[in-house]
């Protein structure tokens, strides 16, 4: 049994040997580089598209028109929702992941028949697999704009528009990153956090900071993927009336002070992956991580319910229990999700108390 747990977890970590980042890509990424990255933005009227800005070069620019209007020709944009595609361009990357998404304009009474006019935004970076991940974050970063391009004739076109612009990388990928190279090898702290939904305070930091490991936690957390939606619920109302506290990160010092850590072997396997991805300025590696981190977890956690529901009917079962919570090192967050999702069953409750004492008494005794 153990054998097998340990097999699928080393494979979950390396991602770096398995397929979702061929080894052309990842030789990419092994230099501290900032990745090349461009935006178009075009004005789309009927079935015209006007260019207004571009960070491509000259002669890429219309291969990218050409593009995009073969999508629209055929309905591959839908208004407010990204579509990401590897597209060849005369770049230095020659291919390049490409993320578009059409904004259309809020119908007038002028012209109550503007239907898919509006604007086409366009980020490029990386790959389509590497823009995949982070679909969500692209999704609502163009959503911010939308604000800033009611203006007549786009006279905000240099104060506001092309700045956002520029910053889509920044803003929607690299946020994970710049949290790692944050807390560095404390990341672990980050990562039981988000599993056990325990709040995370940032002070003595700027609001960007405080932004970046916000969201770093919603990435990170299972909320939202659960079986049973009252799971999160249940559980932030368990941790609330608990004594845990928050976990505290104090940017006063560098690297910044963590008070009320808490980790298990579980969280602290995953730190050197974590580093290694930093350490080669791969944010959509780091993407990919993070996403085996959380399947892994959800996979172990479907394991222990599956061990709880065996064990109310045999003391053998009960038995693989405790040899799982022991193996997987995540045992304190796998039964802190099941007793708040098996609150209602008092058979499950009484055998999760039974798995707690027993993980105290393994706990005290390695102490």
């Amino acid at each position: 049994m153990f054998t097998s747990q340990t097999s699928s977890f080393q494979d979950s970590i390396d991602v770096e040997e398995r397929d979702d980042f061929d080894s052309e890509e990842i030789a990419g990424y092994s230099q501290k580089i900032q990745l090349n990255c461009y935006y178009t933005i075009y004005l789309y009227q009927g079935t015209s598209l006007t260019l207004i800005d571009s960070s491509l070069p000259t002669e890429a620019e219309p291969e990218l028109r050409t593009y995009i209007s073969r999508r629209l020709s055929k309905g591959a944009l839908l208004g407010g929702m990204g579509n990401i595609a590897m597209v060849e361009l005369s770049i230095p990357e020659q291919a390049v992941g490409c993320y578009c998404c059409l904004l259309e304009q809020e119908r007038s009474p002028e012209q109550p028949d503007a239907d898919g006019n509006g604007y086409v935004i366009c980020f490029m970076g990386g790959s389509e697999k590497g823009l995949n991940l982070f679909r969500l974050e692209l999704d609502k970063y163009v959503q911010g704009l939308h604000s800033s391009l009611q203006t007549p004739e786009l006279q905000n076109l240099e104060t506001e528009v092309r700045p956002y612009l520029s910053r889509w990388y920044e803003e929607s990928v690299m946020h994970i990153h710049r949290v790692v190279q944050l807390v560095q090898g404390n990341i672990s702290f980050l990562l039981h956090a988000a599993l056990s939904h325990t709040p995370v305070e940032v002070i003595n930091s700027d609001e960007k900071t405080k932004a970046d490991v916000s969201r770093f936690i919603k990435a990170a957390s299972l909320q939202g993927l659960s079986q049973q939606d009252t799971t999160a619920a249940s559980l932030c109302k368990a941790i609330t009336e608990d004594t845990h506290s928050d976990l505290v990160i104090d940017c006063a010092t560098s690297p910044p002070t963590i008070t009320n850590p808490v980790s298990n072997r579980f969280c602290d396997d995953w730190i050197q992956a974590f580093l290694n991805a930093a350490e080669r300025c791969n944010p959509f590696l780091l993407r990919q991580i993070l996403e085996n981190f959380k399947l892994k977890a959800i996979q172990d956690m479907n394991s222990l319910k599956r061990y709880v529901r065996q064990a109310e009917m045999s003391h053998y079962a009960l038995f693989r229990c405790c040899q799982f919570l022991q193996g997987c090192g995540n045992g304190d967050v796998l039964l802190q999700n099941a007793r708040a999702e098996h609150s209602d069953l008092p058979e499950a409750c009484s055998i999760i108390t039974v798995l707690e004492e027993f993980l105290r008494e393994q706990a005290q005794a390695q102490a």
